[in-house]
């Protein structure tokens, strides 16, 4: 997914090409960079007429100006300062809030199967720590780029004023200083690169940790956790100090060679006063000069690190800005579905898999029936229902809807005639008003969305809440009970109104009454939709329509649940399997 190191410069310049629109406040910050710089290239020139005025012909006027120059100076470079620190950041952030919008929208967009592929923790540290280190890539580390070469620019301006052959023994350094840049920069941007895929592991690990924290208890497992979550903490320690070590190397050598030219320097301009082409106001500006000027190259060579931090930054989140979207080439609307779906020789087979997770499944569900699909664990189930919202393609075969290939309606349009009630509901941190509208397309109609929790029985427990209708109900609905959280997923359901509904094992992990409940509200919704409804206790498709067997992918059996007992197949042993295991209990 990363580009080649040659192409760092690209990925730099893309990035840089995102703040085009932001070019007003880029603009204020040039304006303010030029001052800023001229600011203290001004005051370095101030030296000489300070020193000889003041100290050596002791003029009075001098005396009283320069200190009123020098004020004015610096409250010039103080504006200046304060336009280029907006505007640099304005832009920056400005550039990462782009960014992250459209990283997240890209998510959005990407198919399903690129999810199993990459954690979400991974995916959620490439939001906010990818985009932080562009941040200091494209406002503060071009801040010190620009201002500290348009100071070094001016102060040498300076220097050459006053004695261009000391200016030239300075000059002698800079192909060092840039050498040692360029190998720094190589070398930050291999290291960074680890770093941040680092942060995605580290972050990953903890949520993992975090997340089955009971689990994590209950087997004493807390000791192997904070091993694995140790090791990719030492490992990134390592890779910052490598990056510490190396900037600080590099920031040593930049210093001992600009000592280095400072007692040529000294020599040279000893000897120039010796010959009477300089005088004393000439020196201190030109010393004061290089020493204003060694903190900007010290800057500059430690820029690398923020640079090629943002750069390597920058390339995955492009990486992941270039991938392809989830294929949605229909053009055929679907305003309102009938219903009827028709998988016809349907085979899919996973990346990387031998077995085929189906092969060769055909079946018909007419409107207003209920489908079961039963069958052991991993018989391609799941799978099965993930053809028909389009989250996977299948490999062979096709799914119509309404005797049309899903495939040729357009995507939005085919997804909202499905509604989706499962084992594991998302539910998301806000009120349960706002979970259960969830997607409505016209806005929140208070009244349908108190109908649709009547409907799926929710009211009676929604009433008993602080707030009611406007309570909370914590991340993923934690603050209520799992057969609470499965009836506002039910409400959502009926509040959607899709002529297509799956069910997909939505009372498996409920206690006795939780299910009644649930079980009742699936009934109302139940009737003038087709259904598809993965059941796990056969007891409950007992008055399907039909009822499909699958088995290591293949669909072995098809009737009625009287037929299929009647068959005395697979179905049949695993209803007598369900019933012991009931009696048992």
């Amino acid at each position: 997914m990363s580009q080649p190191e040659t192409s760092a410069w690209a990925v730099y310049r893309r990035l840089l090409g995102r703040a085009k629109k932001y070019s007003f406040f880029l603009g204020a910050a040039g304006v303010g960079m030029v001052f800023e710089a001229g600011a203290a290239s001004a005051f370095t020139w101030l030296m000489e007429p300070m020193i000889n005025g003041t100290f050596v012909e002791r003029d009075p006027e001098v005396r009283w100006s320069l200190p009123l120059i020098i004020i004015g100076l610096f409250v010039l470079r103080g504006l200046a300062t304060f336009c280029t620190d907006y505007g640099m950041a304005r832009a920056g952030r400005s550039v990462v809030r782009d960014l992250r919008g459209e990283v997240l929208e890209k998510y959005l967009r990407l198919p399903s199967s690129r999810f199993d592929t990459e954690p979400v923790p991974s995916m959620v540290s490439r939001l906010n720590y990818d985009t932080e280190q562009v941040t200091q890539a494209s406002s503060d580390a071009i801040k010190v780029i620009l201002t500290d070469s348009l100071t070094i620019v001016g102060l040498l301006g300076v220097m050459f004023w006053y004695s261009p052959r000391v200016t030239l023994v300075m000059l002698v350094v800079a192909p060092l200083i840039a050498a040692i840049s360029g190998v720094v920069g190589r070398r930050y941007r291999q290291i960074n690169r680890g770093i941040q895929d680092g942060v995605a592991n580290m972050a990953q690990s903890a949520e993992q940790a975090l997340s089955a924290q009971q689990e994590v208890k209950v087997y004493g497992a807390q000791a192997s956790e904070l091993a694995r979550y140790t090791t990719l903490i030492n490992r990134n320690l390592g890779l910052s100090i490598k990056v510490e070590s190396t900037r600080a190397a590099a920031s040593s050598v930049v210093q001992v060679l600009a000592a280095t030219a400072l007692a040529v320097i000294l020599l040279v301009a000893g000897s120039e006063a010796a010959k009477g082409r300089m005088d004393a106001g000439s020196f201190v500006a030109m010393l004061t000069a290089m020493m204003a000027m060694l903190p900007s190259l010290k800057r500059i060579t430690n820029v690398q690190s923020l640079v090629q931090r943002g750069v390597a930054a920058a390339d995955r989140l492009f990486a992941i800005l270039d991938e392809p979207d989830e294929p949605d080439r229909g053009t055929m609307p679907l305003l309102h579905a009938r219903g009827e779906i028709e998988f016809r020789d349907v085979s899919v087979r996973y990346p990387g898999q031998d077995a085929p997770a189906l092969a060769g499944i055909s079946f018909t569900a007419k409107p207003g029936t209920v489908t079961a699909i039963v069958g052991r664990s991993g018989s391609g189930k799941s799978t099965l229902i993930r053809m028909l919202p389009r989250f996977y393609e299948p490999s062979a075969g096709a799914v119509l809807v309404d005797g049309v290939p899903v495939d040729q309606y357009r995507l939005a349009d085919l997804r909202r005639q499905i509604a989706i009630v499962g084992q594991r509901v998302m539910l998301f941190d806000d009120t349960i008003t706002a979970n259960i509208a969830y997607g409505q397309p016209d806005g929140i109609d208070p009244a349908r969305v108190r109908a649709a929790a009547e409907a799926a029985n929710a009211a009676e427990f929604i009433d008993r809440l602080p707030g009611g209708m406007e309570a909370r109900i914590g991340e993923n609905g934690g603050l209520l009970s799992g057969g609470q959280r499965q009836r506002l997923a039910i409400a959502r359901a009926i509040l959607k109104d899709a002529p297509i509904l799956i069910l997909d094992e939505a009372t498996a992990a409920l206690d006795t009454e939780s299910e009644r409940l649930v079980q009742d509200a699936l009934n109302r919704l139940i009737p003038e939709h087709t259904t598809l409804v993965i059941a796990h206790r056969l007891s409950t498709v007992e008055h399907a329509d039909q009822v499909l067997v699958l088995d290591a992918g293949r669909l072995v059996e098809q009737g009625t649940h009287a037929e299929l007992l009647a068959r005395g197949g697979l179905y049949a042993h695993l209803h007598r399997m369900q019933f012991r295991e009931t009696e048992a209990g």
